[in-house]
């Protein structure tokens, strides 16, 4: 059996595709960790127990290899009331950084 030139084509843009999906889903789960203990460390509600892709795009990391950088968005609430927007970017497999807002103190 041989195959055509466009079906080892075909083969390699489904195979590259897969290994793209698993890639995303596994940095996806990295990205949902590191919210996680940034809530148990900063005394935050992470809401819903997910973080949503927001943007995606290539950047190279320190070392100038080009990873795929990716933003998440969360929402997550200080007091159970308020809900807030945090993102949390990632390069490849790595946290980079992660935004959420001080909460605000109330004076009496």
């Amino acid at each position: 059996m041989s195959l055509s030139l466009g079906e080892l084509v075909v083969i390699a843009l489904f195979g590259g595709a897969c290994v793209y999906l698993f890639s995303a889903h596994r940095v996806r789960e990295l990205a949902l960790q590191a919210v996680t203990r940034a809530s148990r460390a900063d005394d935050f509600q992470l809401l819903d127990q997910s973080v949503h892709i927001q943007r995606v795009s290539l950047s190279r990391d320190a070392t100038g290899r080009w990873r795929i950088w990716r933003q998440y968005r969360f929402d997550y609430s200080y007091d159970g009331v308020e809900r807030r927007q945090g993102f949390v970017i990632m390069l490849g497999p790595r946290l980079q950084s992660m935004v959420v807002a001080e909460r605000q103190r109330t004076l009496h």
